[in-house]
């Protein structure tokens, strides 16, 4: 499996650099090198880029800017001189955050987080339905400075807060926080097993035992199905209820 790669940063130097290490590396193939993001939108869109290594401070648009603009599909190592945009940088869902100047060490630490994220990525999108429930599917979290495996099956619900989102694992009170959007986990999980029905909550649709009165009960927990997303769950409980 290769990792598909380009590095944008309007520094030769550290392009450069970057750039060596990724020829180095066996699991990845660099696609292109840019000194801005407007140059290398194109070869983004059109060439199917895995993982883009993006400088932050940068002239026009900014890479924090940028990342909001790609698809989800490409994932952000963010390459930077600043260490103050570590929280926005993982706000717009980066799989890491380096700080210059970085040693091959680093980067092979990072390259392979994102190689974990993308052979995950790839068992998710070609597992066919009847496998949906299949043992053995998990995805890779940072958490507490710790990287956390989870199995999928195991999640109850997420809920998203401001800056995180806490997943809850089924049996275990305490709760997993971690630096994510609730957007890039509602597109990594698989949507025959999760579905989003409020703004703050994703829930496993496997785990739901009682609905009452638009809301899902956990135990005590009780979870809200808003508006604007009680039509595709009431579909969903419709075409599985027995009249």
């Amino acid at each position: 499996m290769s990792l598909r790669c380009c590095v944008i940063d309007d520094e030769p130097l550290a392009s450069g650099l970057i750039a060596s290490y990724i020829e180095k590396t066996p699991f990845m193939e660099l696609i292109g090198e840019f000194s801005s993001p407007k140059d290398a939108i194109s070869t983004i869109l059109n060439d199917n880029v895995d993982v883009v290594f993006l400088d932050i401070q940068m002239p026009q648009l900014n890479g924090i800017e940028f990342a909001k603009i790609i698809p989800a599909t490409t994932r952000i190592i963010f390459t930077t001189a600043y260490s103050n945009y570590a929280v926005e940088g993982f706000r717009v869902n980066a799989l890491d955050y380096l700080l210059k100047p970085i040693s091959y060490e680093e980067f092979l630490a990072a390259a392979n987080r994102a190689l974990s994220w993308h052979e995950l990525n790839t068992r998710i999108t070609k597992r066919k339905p009847e496998s949906s429930s299949a043992e053995g599917d998990y995805i890779i979290i940072k958490s507490e400075y710790k990287l956390v495996q989870i199995n999928i099956n195991e999640i109850v619900y997420i809920e998203g807060l401001k800056d995180y989102v806490k997943i809850y694992i089924d049996g275990t009170e305490k709760s997993i926080m971690t630096l994510l959007s609730m957007k890039a986990l509602e597109q990594t999980l698989p949507s025959d097993i999760f579905m989003r029905v409020h703004r703050s909550f994703i829930v496993n649709l496997s785990k739901i035992r009682v609905i009452e009165r638009n809301r899902i009960l956990f135990g005590k927990v009780q979870i809200p199905i808003s508006d604007s997303y009680k039509d595709a769950f009431s579909e969903y409980i419709n075409n599985r209820t027995i009249v």
